[in-house]
């Protein structure tokens, strides 16, 4: 894996962070709603509160998301993970040649932003959206609560995406 891959990992596994910060704001946000779907006040949020655990691990989830997310919105990798038991990688071999023409010719199709964010979108509405609801339902959470974390990662998750379709090469 090469440094700007890495990079770009590290930079799209902010997203979360900086949209939380954003979403879950008391004066702008969804953050007086969240909390009152939770029965919790902004002293009860103070009281063991550890930015560096709360922020760390967000931002470490971060990076997992956007290693989880490269295959969702990178089709190329559909096809060197297809290729993976053969020699695709030896640019003499009849499956490197076939590769290399395809990477050539379509290596940059569907590598924009806009792809990107669709598929980051959907990935929160049909994987994430069933993974909160089913906690949400178990735990007797409302569907308002379950619709704020929604319009959450909707958002995240988009431009995650986006980022990474647009810029992440691999």
């Amino acid at each position: 894996m090469n440094i700007a891959i890495i990079l770009i990992i590290l930079a799209t596994a902010l997203i979360p962070l900086a949209v939380g910060i954003l979403w879950y704001n008391n004066s702008y946000g969804f953050g007086k709603a969240w909390m009152a779907e939770i029965g919790m006040t902004e002293a009860d949020l103070q009281k063991n509160f550890s930015p560096l655990k709360t922020f760390g691990f967000t931002y470490l989830f971060g990076i997992f998301l956007a290693i989880g997310l490269m295959p969702m919105t990178i089709h190329q990798m559909g096809l060197s993970s297809m290729l993976q038991e053969t020699d695709y990688l030896n640019p003499n071999s009849a499956v490197g040649k076939s590769f290399a023409f395809l990477m050539e010719n379509y290596g940059t199709n569907f590598r924009t932003f806009k792809h990107g964010a669709f598929h980051g979108i959907l990935g929160a509405i049909f994987i994430g959206f069933p993974v909160l609801a089913i906690g949400g339902l178990f735990e007797r959470r409302s569907w308002r609560y379950l619709f704020i974390h929604l319009g959450y990662w909707i958002i995240t998750m988009g431009l995650m995406g986006g980022v990474i379709g647009a810029f992440l090469e691999v």
